[in-house]
């Protein structure tokens, strides 16, 4: 199913989801009190540590312009990319402590708030793009988006953020060549269990140093899609790009539920409306800007490796057996599976 039709069946849920909305009450919740009343304008503090150049950084800056013209100009957001507000980590505590109200995250990030997320992070969950978005932007990706209200935030929005695979400076073919390699990782249990299943040395950094990390030897290589390879200039001190693609980690846009609450129904419907336009926008981006980034990494000098992506998948199978025994989700699992199947089945 193409990403326009699992984008209109997304519409009904959120209809639905919307009340719920009204009546969630968030851990911030007492720093706003003064606030709860809607206002005629509202401006709105997004953070972020990507570069400004990604894909997913250039959408915030539609969903700015969306937000502004569909509310002739009473609702602004006002955008602090490149970590200006500290890691990922550290700006979804601000959020929740009222400093924020939206918040970049991928599901590796959200994974230690709850871990419904850690199911996006299993590696080779997806087989294809239309699995990622029928899974992501369907009733599931729904349910999950919602999970984490009683935490003071719930996500807003999901974006695309193509496979992840290793880089560093040796071709990494098969998981036996991970093994004594110290691998940045993301600050998520099932990632870091991944990378140990492999035979790496599984190292979090966050995104902001891993150049210098990169640099000083602190790590010999990490594990990314192609545009934040090349974004970074990761290519510069790690010119061998293996696509084992183990991952397909969608990002999402994470909003305070006490600034929720604090909106208005029509500021809220233009919150909404706006985001959804932004993924959009997105998902049309992502395909050009991933061909032009191989090409940037090429003329950085950099070479795309072939691996034995058989071997990799061997590699992590205990990975399901224990997330089946040990998370409490594995019925989402296996929805996640069947939903996949349907969505590979012929069309009449």
């Amino acid at each position: 199913m193409s990403y326009a039709e699992t984008y209109q069946r997304r519409q009904p849920l959120r209809s639905r989801l919307m009340p719920l909305a009204l009546t969630a009450v968030g851990l911030t919740a007492g720093l706003v009190s003064s606030q709860a009343m809607a206002v005629d304008s509202a401006t709105l503090r997004l953070g972020h540590a990507l570069h400004e150049d990604h894909v997913v950084a250039r959408a915030y800056r539609h969903l700015a312009d969306e937000l502004e013209q569909r509310s002739d100009g009473s609702m602004q957001l006002r955008i602090f990319p490149n970590g200006q507000m500290g890691s990922t980590q550290d700006m979804m505590g601000q959020m929740q402590n009222g400093a924020l109200d939206l918040v970049h995250a991928s599901a590796s990030n959200l994974e230690s708030f709850d871990d419904v997320y850690s199911v996006f992070n299993l590696p080779y969950l997806f087989e294809s793009q239309a699995d990622f978005n029928e899974v992501v932007f369907g009733p599931i990706g729904e349910e999950i988006m919602q999970a984490t209200r009683d935490k003071g935030f719930f996500a807003i929005g999901a974006y695309v953020a193509g496979y992840r695979s290793f880089y560093a400076s040796k071709p990494i073919r098969t998981p036996a060549d991970l093994e004594d390699m110290k691998i940045r990782v993301q600050s998520s249990p099932t990632t870091i269990r991944m990378i140990e299943l492999m035979g790496g040395s599984p190292t979090p950094v966050a995104f902001s140093e891993v150049y210098s990390a990169l640099q000083q030897g602190v790590v010999d290589g990490a594990e990314n899609n192609v545009p934040s390879y090349v974004q970074t200039r990761h290519a510069e001190l790690a010119q061998y790009f293996s696509e084992d693609q183990h991952t397909s980690v969608p990002d999402f846009l994470t909003v305070s539920t006490a600034t929720w609450n604090r909106l208005d129904d029509e500021q809220q419907e233009i919150l909404q409306k706006a985001v959804e336009d932004s993924e959009a926008y997105q998902k049309d981006l992502w395909d050009e800007v991933d061909q032009q980034s191989r090409q940037q990494a090429e003329e950085m000098g950099a070479e795309f490796v072939e691996v034995d992506k058989a071997a990799f998948q061997e590699a992590v199978q205990p990975l399901y057996e224990e997330y089946r025994e040990n998370t409490g989700h594995a019925e989402l699992l296996e929805r996640i599976r069947d939903t996949e199947q349907e969505a590979d089945q012929p069309q009449e």
